[in-house]
């Protein structure tokens, strides 16, 4: 597609979602939710046809996207409920008081407004749960925000068949077809045209670190700049404390080569950094991590491009980290696990750099100081994991804190890959983990970002719905 049909191609379907704006902003929660409903219906009613496209594309295997497509259904109806219960209609009424101020004011009540049509960029590595209608998608719809989907170049036949089924659906249901639009095959310079384009209200972007700023840059850049909430990777730090290590080394081993494997390592919240204490359990661990690691082989990578990608990164620590392991080949690559200090992984940038895919760099901290200022180091990230933090000290809270500044989610038990989606979940982070700290792109708050307050003033009662 040339630049002349790419921009035309994204011009017509913003016009549509610029068209179906007002309309699907007042439209009835029982209409969004039905909606939302169906969707996941139609999702769950197709899964075997689509389930051998992906994993043509992917090479995902056929009960990882089966999971995914219960995983999507199940958070489109999560949202349906979610919207039912409230969330897009909260308001806050403080009645008018004689007087003059501070204690005098008039009636006010604070609503929440749909922000506008909604430009989203599918994820590569999730090609059910963050593609076209996945938690970006469900989110701004249930918000009251029309969709414009950019498809992934990684599963192309798959987005396309996915949006026809939701645009079945919105036909059966008399919608707006601008309620939901699709653009296929947009290169980047294309991307930012979308983002850019002066009918788009606000961006949902999860990817790589490079072109999620690329974009960001440009929705800043705009005359009017609009929010851009990106999700853009993460090296996920772990921390394996004695304490845990000499209860159930070997189960723990066996649980993160499991968690670093997972999906060829293709997952934001990988476990990319495992921190410990000098000592014979952290010893011990070692060499099970490294045995439970040395028969695990892997699935193709998403796209060439990903597996290129992983053995630059991977060699570039190579050069600042002594190489540990490089387990079985595959399909895909052979994972790969290195060690260094705390000092020279505070010092060096390249070792801070994110692997996507099945490696991990273990730093060796000499106390719980250190491994506090290896976290500050990597700065944002979506996760920090706190094996053995469970008794009540100082020591254990100034850790707890540190993880907290710098992590969107803690853990203390279990691994960071698989994100629940509920009420309480937040996937998001400091810079560089996500452009929007204060947001989540997982659960059911994601819908908070595609909503803006608004104070009525005196306002009449039919106004303030």
């Amino acid at each position: 597609m040339t630049q002349v049909n790419a921009h035309a191609a994204i011009d017509a379907a913003v016009h549509k979602a610029a068209e179906a704006s007002s309309f699907w902003a007042e439209s009835s929660i029982s209409v969004r939710a039905a909606l939302l409903r169906s969707l996941a219906d139609t999702l769950e009613a197709h899964k075997a046809d689509l389930v051998v496209i992906a994993d043509e594309e992917t090479h995902l295997g056929s009960a990882r996207l089966t999971g995914e497509i219960a995983r999507t259904a199940f958070q489109l109806r999560g949202f349906a409920e979610h919207l039912e219960a409230g969330a897009a209609h909260k308001r806050v009424v403080d009645e008018a008081i004689a007087g003059a101020p501070p204690a005098g004011r008039p009636q006010l009540t604070r609503v929440l407004r749909a922000i506008g049509p909604v430009a989203m960029f599918s994820a590569s590595n999730f090609p059910f749960a963050f593609s076209v209608l996945g938690g970006d998608t469900a989110s701004a719809l249930a918000a009251g925000c029309p969709v414009v989907v950019k498809a992934h170049s990684g599963h192309p036949r798959l987005s396309t068949a996915v949006y026809e089924l939701a645009r079945q659906v919105l036909l059966a249901q008399k919608l707006p077809e601008g309620v939901l639009t699709l653009v296929e095959g947009a290169s980047r310079g294309a991307g930012g045209y979308l983002v850019q384009h002066p009918e788009i209200k606000a961006v949902a972007f999860t990817g790589s670190y490079q072109g999620g700023t690329a974009l960001w840059r440009l929705a800043n850049e705009r005359q009017f700049p609009i929010p851009f909430f990106g999700e853009l990777g993460s090296i996920n730090p772990l921390v394996a404390l004695p304490e845990a290590l000499e209860a159930d080394s070997q189960n723990l081993a066996n649980t993160l080569a499991g968690s670093m494997t997972m999906g060829c390592g293709q997952f934001c919240t990988s476990p990319g950094v495992i921190v410990v204490l000098k000592g014979e359990s952290t010893e011990r661990f070692i060499l099970q991590l490294s045995d439970s690691l040395k028969p695990l082989q892997t699935h193709a990578m998403l796209t060439p491009s990903m597996r290129q990608g992983f053995e630059h990164a991977s060699s570039v620590v190579a050069e600042h980290a002594q190489t540990l392991l490089v387990g079985t080949a595959g399909a895909g690559p052979a994972p790969r696990l290195y060690r260094t200090d705390a000092q020279s992984f505070i010092a060096s940038s390249q070792l801070r750099e994110e692997m996507f895919g099945p490696a991990a760099v273990i730093v060796e901290a000499a106390n719980l100081a250190e491994v506090e200022h290896v976290l500050g180091a990597i700065g944002g990230t979506l996760t920090t994991t706190l094996w053995g933090a469970n008794d009540d000290t100082p020591a254990n809270r100034s850790l707890v804190r540190t993880a907290e500044r710098v992590s969107g989610r803690v853990l203390f038990k279990g691994v960071p890959t698989g994100v629940a989606v509920c009420a309480a979940q937040n996937h998001g982070g400091p810079w560089p983990s996500s452009t929007a700290p204060q947001t989540t792109s997982v659960g059911y708050a994601a819908l908070e970002r595609f909503l803006r307050p608004v104070a009525l003033q005196d306002a009449p009662a039919w106004a303030q719905g």
